[in-house]
């Protein structure tokens, strides 16, 4: 099921709906990321596809940081502004609504930390992540990404289910490797485990269940519960025991 008949950013509004953090994590864990980074007050930070700006707002409450979170989702950039004006009011955060790779080509070296988080289909996978968070931090600075790994070989019916080639992912080894490849230097990686996979998959059960209780006649909702049962069956299938996912701190080189 690849064709969208809704639109797309309502869907993940509709999953993401009870999702602090909207990637395999745990709400906890990305503490540990904050504290390693020691930014100073004012630092300019970058989040493309920040979703609903978490990891911002806590930079923001730990550091006092200045930074700019960018994303394709209205529904996420109203969730981001929302969180904001309830956390942080008085904080230098600004919220852009255009693609990332658009944002990429208009900032050079602007930035102490450059983030993007479970994102990396905007610049073609993690190696172009890589460079296009490289481009937009100053030397010596922090990139931060998350990225899927595979735990084992996946089989040819999984790949056809996801429509994914082999090579659209590789493991944990490899991505590291690959920003070795870039002249970044690794400093600390979080690895999920599976109960951040099963708190982000099925999270997204619950959304839709609710949603379908909520809205019954919502001309959507048919797509939706389609959606969500063949993402549900891929997981229990293969994902559960197959994708790894790891957020992964690296330094530029001055």
């Amino acid at each position: 099921m690849t064709e969208w008949g809704m639109h797309r950013w309502k869907y993940f509004d509709i999953t993401h709906r009870f999702h602090v953090v909207c990637n395999p994590t745990s709400v906890a864990k990305p503490e540990e990321l904050i504290g390693l980074m020691r930014l100073e007050p004012g630092s300019p930070s970058l989040d493309i596809a920040c979703g609903k700006a978490e990891m911002l707002v806590r930079l923001a409450e730990a550091y006092d940081i200045r930074g700019v979170g960018v994303d394709l989702s209205p529904y996420f950039m109203k969730d981001a502004k929302e969180l904001k004006r309830q956390r942080v009011p008085g904080s230098n955060l600004e919220f852009v609504n255009v693609n990332g790779a658009e944002y990429h080509r208009e900032n050079t070296k602007n930035f102490d930390l450059s983030m993007c988080i479970g994102a990396s289909w905007i610049y073609d996978g993690h190696r172009g992540t890589l460079r296009a968070m490289k481009g937009m931090t100053k030397p010596g600075g922090i990139v931060m990404v998350g990225e899927p790994f595979f735990t084992e070989e996946p089989s040819k019916e999984y790949l056809t289910t996801e429509d994914f080639s082999r090579d659209e992912f590789s493991t944990h080894y490899g991505n590291i490797q690959i920003g070795v490849e870039e002249g970044l230097t690794p400093l600390y990686t979080m690895v999920s485990n599976l109960d951040d996979w099963d708190r982000y998959e099925t999270l997204k059960w619950y959304a839709v269940d609710e949603f379908a209780r909520n809205n019954p006649d919502d001309p959507v909702l048919p797509e939706i519960q389609a959606r969500n049962a063949k993402a549900q069956e891929i997981f229990l299938r293969w994902g559960r025991g197959l994708c790894g996912w790891a957020i992964c701190l690296l330094r530029i080189q001055v």
